[in-house]
């Protein structure tokens, strides 16, 4: 039996190098766009399956269902709801600078809703697409590679004649790299090329006359110009966005403020956020100049109106809204493409530098190619011209031949042995001949139509012209200046028919400062039902509806608007929440379940005691436990930051039954399951820290515990039924602590 060649190899090297491979693939094949089209493999196969199905723009539209199918079919065999959201984004006018795909249908909105699905919709080429991204590819200008199965060819990358990296920007994740490039003007860039391309030595200060900043779709202004000269040195940094904001007058000395323009960073979901945030601030009193906001927004524009009450300050909450809202967000700029098949961190000019290197590259193809048909066409040309003027020999060597092979050699060659001639002398100038293949192909192929002196004019000035491109295109291939020349005229012409205006103002900002002004403490009343829904009103409120509130709340106590409530639960815990969390209600108002608002719980804990947090400075907080574990707690031990905090120790299975303010004259009765009653005096009850457990109260049987504890006042007639009966707790005989109690 023969040996098995076994290969042994450290297994973390193994891993490491499978690592490797699989982040370059997803660095190269997936995630990052190349620099010199600016497109990630999924966008360039789209485009050129679009292209490769005759879906022009001139055309009719197709389902998308069909593109999608074909793409991934064909060239990228990955899920269609990545096809499709990529296709989605490049027909989104608020997302791309220049949007490359005509969709008809649902395809998505500003607002975050989501595109219809691909069944639904249909889309075709844009004009400018075809001109600018996909003209050429029939002129050998790219290299085309296999597909994923090796049954079809592909663009490696499609030959696209503007800056696209730069035009609609990039956004993408791979492996322990991002890639985030703002969108730019495209008038602007092609300006830049063509600055470059006159003068390659320019520098980025420079070049920022063209391209001066980001133009984003959705506007907005670019609040650090200043910062911007470094971001396009390193191609690192950050941007700060904001949006617009206008002003509106109207009836009665009102304003309005209307954002007309929002962050770039803000489309989708975020303008949801944007309405919630600015919700979120009336009700936290930050501002109380508003008094309404909609969103009247529509295809035509963004149009968001805040209504302002009458002598608002409008500044002042302009600001708030730039600090406290996304309405000034940063964009994190990290201009990171695919150069020379690696991934490189690159500034503007050396951006524009490889699409110009790019540009020359495709330029050499394509004139390369043109020129060769043309001297192709030169060449059968001048054989038709010269057949033209010796046609009656030719149509002699013709007649004279037995086959077409025979009639071919004579023309190429001179041969004449197998041909009859009228003549000696038609024999002699026929072995003179000497036309090419290919001149003797279209000889034999023309047409006697040809033979008119109208076409044979149009012949010559077609060889005229013929001649006249070969020299220019001579010209380009052996001058570069010339190259450019025809380059920078192709760009101009770009500019003049797709330019746009810009729309994303850049300038110097003073940072948003808000002034929080001082909020003037006043009185309030703090409600909570039994089902931990909480609120406060004012007092006018409460000393009209005293009744009906006490019928409907379990707690009811004055605090401030600027105070803290205090939550003690059965877990031993106590959570602190702020009276300005809470909303200032009306009766009708339900309020607000503390859960929201705190770290209680209401699924693992129950509220024992609430309180106010002033209160609690210079009293006693009695705890009692259903094990018969009592302390008394000095209440400013309460008094701390934190949001919740141990209120007493607990032993397993223990939890807080009482949590009460008390005084040392009161009276404590403890009521066990078995309804034995022990009465004691709360003189008997040690003062403890909050951290202790406590002392006993009540001896309890085995597996026995207290079901209630009762605070009593002087003067309280409380009374409790046991087995029918009324027992009234203050005439309870006081006994010891740690006594058995009585049995009722």
């Amino acid at each position: 039996m023969e040996s098995s060649n076994i290969i042994q190899t450290e297994y973390s090297e193994h891993m490491q190098k499978a690592f490797i491979d699989y982040a370059m693939s997803v660095i190269i094949s997936r995630a990052l766009p190349d620099v010199r089209d600016g497109f990630k493999p999924v966008q360039r196969r789209i485009l050129y399956d679009m292209n490769e199905l005759g879906v022009k723009f001139d055309k009719p539209f197709k389902k998308s269902a069909r593109i999608v199918g074909d793409t991934m079919g064909k060239y990228h065999p990955h899920g269609d709801s990545s096809i499709y959201g990529a296709m989605v984004v490049m027909a989104q006018d608020f997302k791309e600078g220049v949007p490359l795909v005509d969709g008809h249908g649902n395809f998505g909105s500003i607002e975050g809703d989501g595109a219809a699905a691909m069944r639904y919709t249909e889309a075709r080429l844009k004009k400018i697409t075809q001109d600018a991204y996909l003209s050429d590819l029939d002129k050998d200008v790219v290299d085309f590679v296999p597909n994923y199965d090796e049954t079809e060819k592909e663009p490696a990358v499609l030959p696209v004649k503007v800056p696209n990296l730069l035009i609609n920007g990039a956004e993408g994740i791979a492996v322990g790299m991002t890639t985030s490039i703002p969108t730019h003007n495209f008038g602007e860039c092609i300006d830049g090329v063509i600055a470059y391309m006159k003068n390659p030595d320019i520098t980025t200060e420079e070049m920022m006359n063209y391209i001066p900043g980001p133009d984003f779709p959705t506007g907005g202004i670019i609040a650090n110009k200043d910062d911007l000269l470094e971001i396009y040195e390193t191609g690192i940094g950050k941007i700060k966005i904001r949006g617009k904001i206008e002003e509106e007058k109207v009836k009665g000395g009102k304003e309005r403020l209307v954002i007309t323009e929002i962050p770039y960073t803000m489309i989708g979901a975020n303008i949801g956020k944007f309405l919630n945030d600015v919700g979120n601030l009336v009700e936290s009193r930050a501002t109380a100049d508003i008094v309404d906001i909609t969103n009247q927004s529509s295809k035509e524009g963004i149009r968001i109106v805040l209504e302002l009450r009458k002598g608002a300050d409008v500044e002042a909450l302009k600001n708030l809204l730039y600090k406290k809202t996304k309405l000034e967000d940063t964009f994190g700029v990290n201009m990171l493409a695919v150069a020379d098949g690696r991934p490189e961190t690159m500034g503007l000019v050396s951006i524009i530098r490889h699409h110009v290197n790019f540009q020359y590259e495709i330029a050499t193809r394509k004139y390369k190619t043109l020129l060769a048909k043309e001297l192709d066409k030169k060449e059968i040309q001048e054989g038709l011209i010269e057949a033209c003027n010796v046609i009656d020999l030719i149509i002699e060597i013709l007649r004279g031949s037995k086959n077409v092979a025979d009639a071919r050699a004579c023309l190429t060659t001179g041969e004449t042995a197998n041909i009859s001639f009228k003549s000696k002398e038609s024999e002699k100038m026929a072995k003179q001949l000497h036309f090419t293949e290919r001149q003797a192909t279209a000889i034999l192929e023309m047409r006697l139509y040809r033979l008119i002196g109208l076409e044979i004019d149009a012949l010559i000035k077609e060889h005229d012209e013929t001649v006249e491109n070969i020299a220019r295109y001579e010209d380009i291939l052996s001058h570069r200046s010339s190259m450019a020349k025809v380059i920078i005229k192709e760009l101009q012409a770009f500019k003049k028919e797709y330019d746009s205006p810009r729309k994303t103002v850049i300038d110097n900002l003073a940072e948003a400062v808000v002034v929080e002004k001082p909020v003037e403490e006043h009185d309030v009343m703090f409600l909570m039902d039994r089902f931990g829904y909480a609120k406060t009103v004012e007092m006018a409120t409460f000393d009209r509806n005293r009744d009906a509130i006490e019928a409907e709340n379990k707690y009811i106590f004055k605090t401030t608007n600027l105070g803290r409530i205090c939550v003690f639960t059965d877990k031993g815990q106590m959570h602190l929440i702020k009276v300005k969390d809470l909303p200032a209600a009306k009766m009708k108002d339900k309020g607000t379940p503390i859960d929201n608002i705190s770290n209680y719980d209401s699924k693992v804990e129950r509220f024992i005691y609430l309180c106010d947090l002033a209160e609690l400075s210079g009293k006693k907080i009695f705890f009692g436990t259903a094990l018969s574990m009592l302390k008394i707690v000095d209440g400013s031990e309460f008094v701390v930051g934190k949001k919740t905090t141990a209120a007493t120790k607990l032993v397993d299975g223990d939890e807080v039954l009482c949590a009460s303010m008390i005084e040392f004259t009161d009276t404590l009765v403890m009521r066990s399951k078995s309804d034995a009653f022990l009465r004691i005096t709360c003189e008997q009850i040690p003062e403890k820290k909050k951290a202790a457990a406590g002392v006993r109260g009540m001896k309890l049987a085995k597996g026995e515990t207290l079901t209630d504890i009762y605070v009593l006042k002087d003067g309280d007639n409380e009374m409790v039924e046991v087995k029918g009966k009324q027992i009234a707790l203050n005439r309870l005989h006081i006994g010891n602590r740690d006594t058995k109690g009585v049995k009722k």
